[in-house]
């Protein structure tokens, strides 16, 4: 099919950084707002539309989706007082439900947000009952923006009270034992536009039910350090605010704490206590017992420990080099999370990027471990500290989310909830197997495939990789590729450095100037599935999304003739103004900024929309974007797709794919799931051999 991409005029900007003029011909692209580039996306998606509507897989394949994508889907129950809350899903619709159970009766419908908008484009974001169960305290996103609105719900009538919480980002709710109110962090209602305005000056509030938002208390700001956010747990006995104040995404943070009181009458006035008032480490704060305030850091640790703190025996305790180890770093496996149910820690660990669940008395003491279905990831743990019963959720790259209970009393565990999925797992098997980088690092990753693949190049795969924020690729269930599973294909999912697979130094090795090696990583995965014969070049697409999207657009760039197909999605894509937009400035940690003179050449270096060469030859590329992205604005994709299409030197297409009334990810209802999976696939396998 021969492509005619719509015109995309050429500015006349050039920046001067650092002494170097950089040209930025459609940073007119970046107001998504202007009526040009309202125009433009028209015009993108009318060009998408026409070439993925021609291509002969793509209806069989959305209803093969639709087949698979119709089972129910279940989230970790939460149980207050004699009532269990969870998420529910049938199966095709486009937002999960919550439903309230109570004793042994049927689960009933207590919110339901499919109701509230035709094109399933309003989700849940926050579900937080109040201690008693009386109450459910909720926060609702609007076409997958960041952004959310709370409000509160009588479980009993299924009625919301008049409170009304707006701009909100980057926050839970967490209330007092009283039920009387919450604490929640909220922004300042951005002037500039919402995709526009930097997101700084966080504060913390308390918000007292039946007041309206502006009578909220202020319980915590730092207007001096305007970058700081912060969060808020109050503990299970109802007498300790945790705060957590972190600067960005740098896991790196303070830790502060606040005395209730008497829990029946708790004081948000309380001063504020610093317990850990420099962010020399990680310090994830588990739960109070009888006042003792158990944390998850990696002090010393990379690869993390349990320390405790009395907080009864000071106010003002002791450094946190003082605190004393309750459980101590493991040599292999990274602690990913600690949970205090049924007066015991439940760890979560990561081995190998695959996870495990060991039990430990409080006073560190080994109790034994959990055993899980299979080699796959723990996604969540729920339980109190009070109950010696909890729930964990369980997946795989063949098994979709299976919820499980775990009576600690006994030692014994069960399924809870387990979905009835039209795919048979039977013919394929997950390996994992270690290559080595450029610099002899050794790197895992993961092959699915059906058993009886052949190792003779001929296969097609798609390859998969984030590799930034600390953030692991571990086994995980997706219903697009069950069907990539079915038509053939192979997947592979490689864990990058920079992300968290084996601790803090595996992450740092993969930021600022060291991004490098992530690239390296990947590269050096994808040859492996040639040099081995799983693959060819010509068979082999790339996949990543936001930082992963950066990935698969450095990667591109710098190794053009290895694949035959790249599918960056909502990517960072320039990374000269990256800290510029919405919570962009947050991500410097990770990457560094072009502001610094020192890391400017760095970035310049593979910045995808910096480093296109006019007349290479380029993978067959569909750029996956939202107009409501406010996380990675979608400037990044249109620039970056506006360029590529001017410099690609061969008839492989380069299209972009804008969704309308969609963000980042989060909260996309399954219409437009199965829709945009349909092209993906479709679009892949029709450009690879």
């Amino acid at each position: 099919m021969t492509l005619r991409y719509p015109a995309t005029p050429r500015g006349p900007e050039v920046d001067e950084l650092h002494g170097v003029p950089v040209a930025d011909p459609y940073r007119w692209l970046e107001d998504t707002a202007s009526p040009e580039t309202r125009a433009w996306i028209v015009d993108q998606n009318r060009v998408t539309t026409a070439y993925l509507s021609a291509l002969p897989d793509r209806e069989r394949f959305r209803g093969r989706l639709r087949s698979l994508w119709n089972h129910e889907r279940f989230s970790l129950p939460v149980v207050r007082e004699g009532r269990s809350f969870h998420q529910h899903n049938n199966g095709l619709q486009n937002q999960g439900v919550v439903r309230v159970e109570e004793g042994a009766g049927e689960p009933r419908v207590l919110l339901d947000p499919n109701a509230l908008s035709p094109d399933g484009t309003i989700s849940l974001t926050v579900m937080e009952p109040s201690p008693d169960g009386s109450l459910l305290g909720y926060g609702l996103s609007s076409g997958g923006s960041d952004w959310q609105e709370f409000r509160v719900r009588d479980v009993a009538t299924g009625l919301d009270l008049p409170d009304h919480l707006r701009w909100v980002k980057f926050s839970g709710l967490s209330w007092t034992l009283d039920g009387k109110g919450f604490f929640y962090s909220r922004y300042p209602e951005p002037a500039g536009g919402e995709l526009l305005d930097a997101n700084r000056d966080m504060r913390l509030h308390y918000h007292r039910l039946g007041t309206p938002q502006e009578e909220d208390l202020l319980v915590y700001a730092r207007p001096d350090h305007p970058e700081w956010g912060f969060g808020a747990q109050v503990s299970d006995d109802g007498r300790w605010l945790l705060i957590p104040a972190w600067h960005g995404t740098d896991p790196r943070n303070r830790l502060f704490v606040m005395e209730l009181g008497d829990p029946q009458a708790p004081d948000p006035t309380a001063p504020v206590r610093e317990l850990a008032p420099e962010p020399v480490a990680l310090f994830s704060p588990v739960e109070v017992a009888d006042g003792v305030l158990y944390v998850v850091t990696d002090l010393d640790a990379p690869r993390r420990r349990v320390v405790a703190l009395d907080l009864r025996e000071s106010a003002v305790p002791g450094p946190p080099q003082e605190w004393p180890t309750v459980v101590p770093e493991d040599g292999h496996a990274v602690l990913e999370g600690a949970h205090l149910v049924g007066g015991r820690l439940v760890l979560q660990r990561l081995q190998d990027a695959a996870s495990d669940l060991q039990v430990h008395a409080l006073s560190g003491e080994a109790l034994g471990e959990i055993q899980l279905p299979g080699p796959g990831t723990v996604t969540g743990v729920g339980g109190r500290p009070g109950d010696p019963v909890f729930y964990y959720a369980y997946t795989s790259f063949l098994h979709p989310t299976t919820i499980l209970r775990h009576d600690l009393a006994v030692g014994e565990g069960a399924p809870f909830r387990v979905p009835a999925l039209d795919f048979d797992p039977g013919p394929y098997v997950t390996e994992q197997h270690f290559t080595t980088s450029r610099d002899g690092t050794r790197i895992p990753f993961f092959l699915t495939r059906r058993r009886d693949a052949p190792r003779d190049g001929s296969n097609r795969v798609i390859l998969n990789g984030y590799g930034g924020f600390g953030v692991s690729l571990t086994p995980s269930h997706s219903v697009s590729n069950a069907l990539w599973l079915e038509e053939g294909g192979i997947l592979a999912v490689a864990n990058l450095r920079g992300g968290g697979e084996y601790g803090d130094e595996w992450h740092r090795a993969g930021t600022g100037a060291g991004k490098q090696r992530v690239f390296d990583d990947f590269i050096a995965v994808a040859e492996w599935l040639v040099d081995e014969a799983w693959t060819r070049p010509g068979s082999l697409a790339i996949r990543g999304g936001s930082n992963g999207g950066l990935l698969v657009g450095a990667v591109m760039n710098q190794r053009p003739e290895l694949f035959a197909v790249a599918l960056p999605a909502v990517g960072v894509m320039d990374m000269l103004r990256f800290h510029r937009f919405t919570i962009g400035w947050a991500w410097v940690s990770d990457y560094g900024s072009a502001d610094d003179p020192e890391m400017f050449p760095h970035l310049l270096a593979y910045s995808p929309l910096h480093n296109l060469r006019s007349g290479s030859c380029y993978p067959a590329t569909l750029v996956t974007t939202a107009d409501h992205d406010d996380r990675v604005v979608p400037g990044h994709s249109f620039k970056y797709a506006a360029a590529l299409q001017a410099a690609q030197g061969c008839p492989r297409p380069v299209l972009i794919r804008i969704e309308t009334r969609a963000g980042h990810g989060a909260g996309k209802p399954t219409e437009k799931l199965i829709e945009e999976a349909a092209d993906v696939l479709a679009f892949t396998t029709a450009n690879l051999v």
